[in-house]
């Protein structure tokens, strides 16, 4: 589990991207920060570890990286994931069958398909509504909803909705609201701010920019949330490898001047 600091979450935005989350290597003094390409670190005796483990576990290039987007997204934790859809699925898998969740119509297809082609089979049930219309989330929810997943802008449409608001609606009704801030990125917008709780993106997209990587990641400023997705990340094992990482990490430090440009 990485945490971005009081310091990460302060700086302006564009210095974040660059630096949030990082700290020339203590061996080396290298300003970038290295490429771990490890499986296993030693311990210091029998059955006990020093701060890493065990690369599924975590992993000092991913824990760079994961603080970074914390910071950029003003939160806390971050966990990332070897896709976007791979954050989608850990965010799922917090709930119990026969739990209810309230999706946005438009949203990405590999999300809808994951909704209805895997998850309802394990007892998960979901209504696609225009979330643009607040009275069609409101209609939607039932005394078995739990949460309530946005998309926005929508991919493919650029539809927008109103987080803000459905966060409040949410908030009224005790519901989890997830936001999907791949295509605004937090340059944009950053979801947390605006009450939701937990955030999802594909770094495939615009936080890496370079179209030479896959991955996901799932923000959060909640502890409880941060500690199961943690869990997730390590038992289901759908992690990036340290040079993915490094990748997304390099894409992000241009992400300011690329969204602005």
């Amino acid at each position: 589990m990485a945490k971005a600091n009081d310091h990460d979450l302060t700086s302006g935005f564009a210095t974040r991207a660059v630096h949030a989350g990082q700290a020339p290597d203590v061996a080396t003094g290298a300003i970038m920060p290295p490429v771990y390409l490890t499986s296993t670190f030693a311990q210091s005796r029998l059955d006990e570890h020093c701060e890493f483990e065990y690369a599924r576990t975590n992993n000092p290039t991913r824990e760079t990286l994961e603080r970074n987007l914390a910071s950029l997204e003003g939160a806390y934790f971050a966990h990332a994931f070897g896709s976007g859809m791979a954050a989608t699925t850990a965010v799922l898998s917090l709930l119990d069958p026969g739990d209810h969740v309230v999706c946005g119509e438009n949203v990405y297809g590999g999300t809808h398909r994951v909704m209805t082609r895997f998850f309802e089979r394990y007892g998960l049930n979901f209504s696609f509504v225009d979330t643009r219309d607040l009275d069609q989330i409101d209609d939607a929810i039932s005394f078995k909803t739990k949460l309530i997943f946005v998309e926005t802008p929508s991919n493919p449409m650029m539809h927008l909705t109103d987080i803000a608001a459905v966060s409040s609606l949410a908030r009224d009704r005790g519901l989890a609201v997830v936001v999907d801030n791949t295509f605004a990125t937090p340059y944009f917008q950053k979801p947390v701010e605006l009450g939701c709780g937990v955030v999802i993106h594909s770094t495939t997209k615009y936080l890496n920019g370079h179209s030479d990587v896959v991955g996901g990641v799932v923000v959060t400023s909640r502890a409880d949330l941060s500690e199961r997705l943690a869990f997730l990340q390590n038992a289901a094992g759908a992690i990036p490898g340290p040079w993915d990482c490094w990748l997304t990490l390099r894409g992000v430090k241009t992400l300011a001047l690329r969204m602005r440009q």
